[in-house]
């Protein structure tokens, strides 16, 4: 299993992936969401594996920051992901973001984790 630490979030450059700097500040206290990857051998080899955590990480670090501040995401791949397209799995985070109501772009409040 990778994580997506706040460290490494706090790395991260507008560039490179698309959103601003994290202040290292809201990193040392938590409030960027932390992300870590299942991916089982059921999914398929080292390889597939590999590539499968290396495609989740590119979507979900497009939809970092939309999470709620210090939320704890744990992903765990299902062997279609093997063979989904990556628009196909940036739908199901979408999707579980909205079941789940982690997504800051909600006005509501019920349920899920702040």
């Amino acid at each position: 299993m990778h994580a997506i630490t706040a460290e490494e979030v706090a790395r991260f450059r507008a560039g490179a992936y698309g959103f601003d700097r994290v202040d290292p500040a809201l990193a040392e206290a938590g409030a960027i969401p932390r992300v870590g990857f299942v991916v089982s051998k059921a999914v398929g080899n080292s390889v597939v594996r590999h590539r499968v955590v290396r495609r989740l990480r590119h979507v979900l670090l497009d939809r970092l920051g939309t999470v709620r501040p210090g939320c704890t995401l744990v992903v765990r791949a299902l062997p279609p992901a093997a063979s989904a397209a990556s628009a196909d799995l940036g739908s199901d985070i979408d999707a579980a973001l909205r079941r789940l109501r982690l997504d800051s772009r909600e006005d509501s409040d019920i349920g899920g984790a702040k």
